[in-house]
């Protein structure tokens, strides 16, 4: 069977590895093999063979008794097929009346065999979600070169949007932020700041505050605002 995607072709089990990475990441600590070896249900040789070869390849980087990253490469392959994944979780819930876990066990099956371009299809279908049934973020496209234009979140400026690329803070900030449904691919936009002090935002219609020590912790990348068409002056108006 023909390979759809556009990177070089991978495994199943390559895509696993990649994604299982991403999912286990916290900022920037690599993920140890044996926890990794876990989630997987594998042996920690056997996943110390994969991670070998996933290097050769120039999708992680492996550190000797500390554990593996992912490069810009290797997340970007995660972040797709991730995407993929929850645009099906969203699919199967709305559309076939599927309950979220069974429609996330489901669409781990469906991820790997999925062109893009056909992805792409079911996003327009879905009328662009940013959310799965279990409220995870989804990728956008756009998070593919989410390292390349990332800044902190405080130095964005009033009214300016940016779609949220990573959180270095720890776990039970990203618990607390998780519930706020604020994450990784959340759009969020500045409505106010108090200089070092803290960011009012808006998150899904929601209006929250964030102390500027958090919002450095959190990366975004900026979105392009689209600017409305100059409206033609009518033949009855006045000249200025």
């Amino acid at each position: 069977m023909a390979n759809h995607n556009t990177y070089d072709p991978m495994s199943e089990a390559a895509e696993m590895y990649l994604l299982r990475i991403a999912l286990l990441t916290r900022g920037d600590e690599p993920v140890p093999i044996p926890q990794l070896a876990e989630t997987l249900d594998v042996s920690p040789i056997s996943a110390n063979q994969m991670c070998r070869k996933l290097e050769a390849r120039g999708l992680v980087a492996y550190q000797p008794y500390k554990g593996v990253t992912l490069t810009e490469q290797g997340e970007a392959i995660a972040l797709r097929v991730l995407r993929k994944r929850r645009l099906w979780e969203v699919f199967l819930a709305e559309k076939l009346g599927v309950s979220p876990q069974v429609a996330e066990d489901i669409a781990c099956r469906f991820e790997h065999v999925t062109p893009d371009d056909l992805a792409e299809k079911l996003a327009d279908y879905l009328d662009h979600p940013v959310l799965s049934p279990q409220h995870k973020p989804i990728p956008s496209l756009s998070d593919d070169a989410s390292g390349r234009s990332a800044q902190p979140l405080s130095a964005l400026g009033v009214g300016q949007r940016a779609r949220v690329v990573s959180i270095l803070a720890h776990e039970p900030l990203k618990n607390f932020l998780s519930v706020q449904n604020f994450g990784p691919g959340t759009e969020v936009r500045a409505l106010a700041a108090v200089e070092d002090r803290a960011l009012l935002l808006e998150v899904g219609g929601q209006h929250i505050t964030l102390d500027f020590d958090i919002a450095q912790q959190i990366n975004v990348t900026p979105l392009q605002e689209t600017r409305p068409a100059e409206k033609t002056p009518s033949r009855h108006s006045n000249p200025a």
